[in-house]
C-alpha cells in the first residue's frame, strides 16, 4: 500500500468514527441555504420584476442553488485545511509519528488532499441532492455540478494547506476566513452577477477561483455550457490545485523535518 493510501485509510478510520455527528448538518445547511436565500429572498427578487434581465429569465432559487453549492465547497475545502492540519503538525505532531514509519511527505500532503476530495464529494453531494430535491437542478448536466464544486474546493484546500503549514498557532485563520473566503463569498458572483460590481473592481472577482467555480456549477445546472469559457474555468481551477500543492510539498517539508 502507498503512503498516500495509508493517510487516506488512517482519515477513513478517523471519519468512521465521527461522521455520525456531521451527518445531520451535511443536509440540513443546504436546507436552511436554500429555503431562506433561496425561496425566502428569491420570493422577492423574482417579485420585482428588474432582475429577469440580469439572471437570463431564471427563477432567483435555481440561479442562487449553483453559487451556494460552489461557495460551500470552497468554505468545506477552507475549513478542512486549517484546524485539522494545524492540530496534526503542531499539537498532536501526528504527522512527525507518520513520517517514523515508511510514509512520506509526498504522502501526507496527497493523501490529505484526496481524503479532503472525498469530504467534498460528501458535501457537495448532498447539497446537489438537495437542490434536486427542491427542483433546483434545470438539466440532465447537473451531475457534472458535483466534480466542479470538488474542484472549486480543492483550489482553495491546496493553497489553505501551505499556508497552515507556515503558521506556529492559529491567529492566522481568522485572516484568512475575514479577509479571504468571506469577502469572496459575497463578491464573486454567488448571490448577485458580477456585472453588477464596478468595473473597476470587477477584473478581482475573475481572478477569484470562486467566481470560476460558481460559473462553472451554474452552468452545469441551469444547462447553458459555454465549451470554451468552461474550459478556462477548469484550467484556471486546476491551476490553483496545482499550484497549492507545490508549495504545500515545500511548506510541509519545512514544517516537519527539521
Amino acid at each position: 500500500m502507498t503512503a498516500t493510501a495509508r493517510v487516506l485509510e488512517f482519515n477513513a478510520r478517523v471519519y468512521r468514527r465521527t461522521w455520525r455527528g456531521g451527518l445531520v448538518t451535511t443536509f440540513l445547511s443546504p436546507v436552511l441555504f436554500l429555503a431562506s436565500m433561496g425561496f425566502g429572498l428569491g420570493r422577492f427578487v423574482d417579485s420585482t420584476g428588474t432582475v429577469g434581465d440580469a439572471l437570463g429569465g431564471v427563477p432567483y432559487a435555481a440561479w442562487l442553488a449553483p453559487g451556494l453549492l460552489a461557495a460551500s465547497a470552497m468554505q468545506t475545502g477552507g475549513f478542512a485545511a486549517t484546524y485539522t492540519i494545524m492540530g496534526r503538525i503542531r499539537w498532536d505532531r501526528i504527522y512527525h509519528g507518520m513520517l517514523a514509519t515508511p510514509v512520506t511527505i509526498r504522502g501526507i500532503v496527497f493523501g490529505e488532499l484526496g481524503w479532503i476530495g472525498v469530504r467534498l464529494a460528501i458535501a457537495s453531494g448532498a447539497f446537489l441532492l438537495v437542490m434536486a430535491a427542491f427542483g433546483l437542478v434545470r438539466s440532465p448536466l447537473g451531475v457534472l455540478a458535483l466534480p466542479a464544486a470538488m474542484l472549486t474546493g480543492l483550489a482553495f484546500c491546496g493553497p489553505i494547506l501551505a499556508f497552515t503549514a507556515t503558521q506556529e498557532n492559529d491567529q492566522g485563520f481568522n485572516a484568512i476566513f475575514r479577509f479571504g473566503l468571506t469577502p469572496l463569498f459575497l463578491f464573486s458572483g454567488t448571490f448577485f452577477p458580477i456585472e453588477q460590481l464596478p468595473e473597476a473592481i470587477r477584473w478581482i472577482a475573475w481572478l477569484t477561483p470562486l467566481w470560476h467555480g460558481v460559473v462553472l456549477t451554474r452552468s452545469f445546472t441551469l444547462g447553458v455550457v459555454d465549451p470554451a469559457l468552461a474550459v478556462v474555468n477548469v484550467l484556471v481551477l486546476c491551476a490553483f490545485v496545482a499550484a497549492g500543492t507545490a508549495v504545500a510539498l515545500r511548506t510541509f517539508r519545512r514544517a516537519l523535518v527539521r
